[in-house]
């Protein structure tokens, strides 16, 4: 498996967000990132995820910023292909618990073969073929 590790959206929203349990560990988890050049990456979807959410609040500023800045600490961006919406569709019947941009970061993941996501999302967990790094965790490392 590939040593890079996927950065979920919710890393850099937490980190630019309001006072929440996770904005110190995400702040911390994208400094040590960068301090020690650690290899990851996302997807188009997810910088799409970010975009999308701070347009839905009409906040385009921050918008610009957050995706920008997620994209200087994660400049690798992986597209979403068609491989990987059909990997979704076998993934569906193993995790119906999952939505379906979460199931598309899966199949990017594992289509890439990269074995580990730092997300303050609990629920991937379950993806058996996944391991979650909790960025409380990943941060204090």
């Amino acid at each position: 498996m590939d040593t890079r590790i996927f950065v979920d959206a919710n890393v850099p929203m937490y980190a630019h967000g309001a006072s929440h349990t996770y904005r110190q560990p995400c702040q911390a988890s994208l400094q040590r990132i960068t301090a020690e050049n650690i290899p990851v990456v996302t997807s188009s979807e997810v910088v799409q995820e970010i975009i999308h959410r701070y347009l839905s609040l009409r906040r385009p500023r921050q918008a610009v910023q957050v995706a920008s800045d997620f994209m200087t600490v994660v400049p690798s961006v992986l597209p979403a292909t068609q491989s990987d919406i059909e990997y979704v569709l076998r993934l569906i019947p193993s995790y119906p618990g999952l939505s379906a941009r979460d199931l598309l970061h899966v199949a990017v993941m594992l289509n890439n073969d990269i074995a580990q996501i730092l997300s303050a999302d609990a629920h991937f967990d379950q993806v058996e073929e996944v391991d979650r790094l909790d960025p409380a965790s990943f941060a204090a490392q």
